[in-house]
């Protein structure tokens, strides 16, 4: 195992506990606004992580911008739905949790 095959694998495996976390916030919160948070920054960051790890191991430029663009378009997706889904929330008379 190269040093590169390594790096790549230690970031594949601290992008993991982010998409347990996620899931563990979007469970265990009050609300839809503090799931949507927990859910999205969790799942960014893990899937960041994930994709760098995966480019880093593919040893191919190519697939590691292929990987990068998939992160790219992830966090605009996600930011896009999560902010239709908190619009519609509070539309519909949702109120945060604490307010």
């Amino acid at each position: 195992m190269t040093l590169i095959e390594g790096l790549g694998l230690v970031l594949v495996l601290c992008g993991i506990p982010f998409f347990f976390l996620g899931t563990l916030g979007l469970l265990r919160f009050p609300d839809v606004y503090t799931r949507l948070h927990a859910l999205a920054k969790g799942d960014n960051v893990g899937l960041g992580l994930v994709c760098l790890g995966l480019g880093l191991q593919s040893g191919s430029l190519t697939l590691a911008l292929k990987m990068l663009a998939i992160w790219l378009l992830m966090l605009i997706a996600s930011a896009a739905g999560a902010g239709l889904i908190a619009r519609t929330a509070l539309a519909r008379g949702v109120k945060p949790w604490g307010l």
